[in-house]
């Protein structure tokens, strides 16, 4: 466990998650399971899913979640650990914005900004996707994104969310 007064390196990362293919709840929970279990790397709070209608060709609704976590881990390290988990929930890469097991994008790494071939923080359409603003202004409504200078609040406020419903689980502690 990491502990950010202990390890004062540990910076605060902002973790997107979606999934449509199969059983998109129990996927989208044991992602964030499977995130919150890496060395280096401890869960600070998630956020309730959101079913959403999805971004680019037809397919089914999304379940979506955010998550907030403590790292130890440089950025383009702990989006290859996405990645891999990703691989491990059985993602293959076919189509640009299609149907998937598992979507995981890092979305904010402090307030550091990032632009290389393999990696741009904060992530470059976070701004424009309420499937991504909502969980994320739920767990984290007034981190800045440092490009707008403007709160997860205000950047989910101004978007249009008609495709956004929250879903509310029996049984579940939130």
């Amino acid at each position: 466990m990491i502990d950010e007064f202990e390890l004062p390196n540990a910076v605060r990362a902002a973790i997107a998650l979606g999934s449509n293919l199969g059983d998109s709840i129990a996927i989208v929970e044991s992602a964030i399971e499977a995130i919150a279990r890496v060395p280096g790397v401890q869960l600070i709070e998630r956020s309730h899913l959101y079913k959403t209608a999805p971004v680019g060709p037809p397919q089914p609704d999304y379940i979506n979640a955010c998550m907030l976590v403590y790292t130890l881990l440089p950025p383009d390290t702990l989006l290859s650990v996405l990645l891999e988990i990703e691989q491990q929930f059985g993602r293959v890469r076919r189509e640009r914005w299609g149907a998937r097991l598992l979507d995981l994008d890092l979305l904010l790494y402090g307030n550091r900004m990032v632009n290389t071939p393999t990696l741009q923080l904060p992530h470059p359409r976070m701004r424009d996707r309420a499937f991504v603003l909502w969980p994320l202004a739920e767990i984290a409504p007034d981190w800045v994104e440092p490009v707008t200078l403007k709160t997860m609040a205000e950047l989910r406020d101004q978007i249009d969310s008609s495709g956004v419903q929250l879903i509310i689980m029996l049984g579940s502690s939130g």
